[in-house]
């Protein structure tokens, strides 16, 4: 989910006041005793303060896909959807229900899988192979299928390419599944164990059998 982060840039503008005070009072007094030098310094002190309070920071806003406060997280999160994005597309481009079901599968739990990691960043060492690893080459053996199909390319090297891709499709799919479920292994063991706390508190009250 992309989001607007708001940063400060200082005014150049007390710097040059400075610059143009100090400038103008070298012109009129005697520098070279250290009297005048003093109040040329003063006076561009003076000036400085002056301007930076009449000219505040001006906020720059840009928009940014992923904030979590890590910036390696963010750009492993950007690649994800990148990649997630391509995924998509190529889905739209094949016409084989069967491997376009599988691909949304992939692109469904890719999509949960960042969310989880955006939600919570320290998840993010978890997901590391499936980011820089599982999900690329999957993406990239689909941009090949993909181009063959386009081509129409026959032969049996095709052929046997194209079937194997089809073929693994769905176990791939699944793969992308069981990474998403490893990230909420933990939290079900709690919820698991939370649970049989308050039923054996219940069952201590006797209100459940």
């Amino acid at each position: 989910m992309s989001k607007i982060i708001r940063t400060q840039k200082p005014s150049v503008l007390p710097f040059y006041a400075m610059a143009l005070v100090f400038v103008v009072l070298c012109a009129v007094l005697p520098v070279y005793k250290l009297w005048a030098l003093l109040v040329a310094l003063g006076g561009a002190a003076v000036a400085f303060g002056v301007a930076k309070k009449t000219c505040p920071p001006r906020v720059v806003e840009h928009e940014v896909p992923f904030h979590t406060g890590v910036e390696d997280v963010d750009q492993m999160l950007t690649d994800i959807q990148q990649k997630l994005d391509t995924l998509h597309a190529l889905n739209e481009a094949l016409p084989d229900p069967q491997l376009s079901a599988a691909m949304t599968r992939m692109e469904k739990a890719g999509r949960s899988i960042v969310e989880a990691v955006e939600a919570n960043p320290a998840k993010a060492k978890q997901v590391r192979r499936f980011a820089n690893y599982y999900l690329p080459d999957a993406v990239n053996v689909l941009q090949q299928y993909a181009k063959l199909a386009k081509q129409g390319v026959r032969g049996e090297n095709a052929a046997a390419i194209r079937a194997e891709v089809e073929h693994n499709a769905a176990s791939i799919a699944t793969a992308f599944e069981n990474q998403l479920d490893a990230l909420y292994a933990a939290e079900s063991m709690d919820l698991s164990a939370d649970l049989t706390v308050l039923q054996n508190m219940l069952k201590g009250q006797g209100l459940s059998k």
